[in-house]
């Protein structure tokens, strides 16, 4: 099936130098300022309830972090300070992004058959989803750190390794606590 060739328009100087969208782009950029300096004025006379769109000044004021936020994760212990961890193998397969690498080792204890003797998380590539965490069957990963995770420069210092991972503990404060140290 032949289709016949796509009409092709020369474009007027006007087009070329892309003015007209120049102008769009100015148009919408001074409309949402008039805007929000208005919804401002009016707020600070109290005739309007919320101010206009306010960009969070950070060190001054801080962030709220919402009640379902995802930290970064944690490995639960058993009482015997051993990772609760049973290399089922859940976490890395339900993970979309790829980011948990688990390696399964023989279990001294005789009552459990398997335990991790890597796990890693690579920061860098989670997506934070909570899959993981939903899909372990004894309840060993969690995401209630109240740690988020930091931002850096070199890949290899994103990789949390099962040792950090059974160091972090659970978040003993509230969530405006957690709020309060970002």
């Amino acid at each position: 099936m032949n289709r016949p060739p796509p009409i092709r328009r020369d474009l007027g100087l006007f087009a070329r130098l892309y003015v007209g969208e120049i102008a769009k782009g100015l148009w919408i950029t001074n409309w949402h300022f008039w805007r929000n300096l208005v919804q401002h004025a009016l707020h600070a006379a109290g005739l309007r309830q919320a101010p206009g769109g306010v960009t969070v000044q950070y060190p001054e004021i801080r962030r709220f972090v919402p009640d379902r936020a995802r930290f970064v994760h944690r490995l639960t212990k058993r009482e015997n300070e051993a990772p609760r961890c049973v290399a089922c193998m859940l976490c890395p397969s339900v993970c979309p992004a790829g980011c948990i690498h688990v390696e399964a080792e023989e279990s001294p204890d005789p009552g459990i058959e398997k335990r991790p003797a890597v796990f890693n998380i690579d920061l860098s590539r989670c997506v934070f989803c909570g899959f993981c965490v939903e899909a372990c069957p004894v309840d060993a990963i969690r995401m209630d750190t109240g740690i988020i995770p930091p931002a850096s420069t070199n890949r290899f210092s994103m990789v949390i390794t099962k040792e950090e991972l059974l160091a972090h503990t659970a978040s003993t404060g509230t969530l405006r606590s957690i709020s309060a140290k970002y």
